[in-house]
């Protein structure tokens, strides 16, 4: 029996993203990061395996996230002009973490990052942003290459690592707003979509509310 509304959008939660205090390597490899910076597999909530393990972690000086696929067979389909269709990771932050609005405010920033498709013959990582949709105010887009992004591609999957300096992240200050709203969204071609909290059917990538709340921990 299908399910019509999720077991995740029943509850608010709240994760510790742990803070990195000299950083991390962004070379393409989750395994250097280690497992104290990996996120639950919420979707297990709803009876989903997942396909991929997303990581992240922060510092003063911005926010780093991660992700490995395991499972594929055919080849990755990256676009950074239509990453909407395409193998990557997209994330969702609120550095206000205003949680009962329905609409995105200008703190509120829409990333997508690609394990293949940047570079000048489109088989390095890259990665982005865009503006969110019913926004009350948008917030600023990056400019090219100031995501920081590797990836290691192989024929069954991928690892991505990425750093989102502080200045891209609009009111990033961990000192003040040490809970930021936040979600992530990885999809894949051909495995499907894993989502941190729900899914396409309740509009995520428009309504904050939907989020979860991360806790920016010592």
């Amino acid at each position: 029996m299908t399910t019509l509304i999720p077991n995740r959008f029943l509850f608010r939660f709240e994760l510790p993203i742990h803070r990195a205090a000299k950083g991390l390597p962004v070379a393409g490899d989750v395994d250097a990061w280690g497992e104290r910076y990996l996120l639950p597999p919420l979707c297990t909530i709803d009876e989903q395996e997942p396909f991929g393990q997303v990581y992240a972690a922060w510092n003063e000086g911005g926010l780093y996230v991660g992700c490995r696929v395991e499972g594929k067979s055919r080849a990755l389909r990256c676009d950074p002009q239509n990453f909407r269709q395409s193998d990557c990771l997209r994330l969702m932050t609120d550095m206000r973490d205003t949680r009962d609005i329905r609409r995105a405010t200008r703190f509120c920033q829409h990333f997508y990052i690609l394990p293949s498709g940047g570079g000048p013959k489109g088989r390095e990582a890259c990665a982005g942003s865009t503006k969110i949709s019913r926004a009350t105010q948008d917030a600023p887009l990056v400019s090219p290459g100031d995501i920081i992004v590797a990836s290691a591609v192989k024929k069954s999957g991928y690892m991505l690592t990425a750093h989102l300096p502080s200045h891209v992240l609009s009111g990033f200050d961990p000192a003040e707003n040490s809970r930021i709203g936040f979600y992530y969204m990885l999809e894949d071609t051909e495995l499907g979509q894993q989502a941190l909290t729900i899914g396409d059917d309740l509009n995520w990538w428009i309504d904050p509310s939907t989020w979860a709340t991360a806790l920016l921990t010592e």
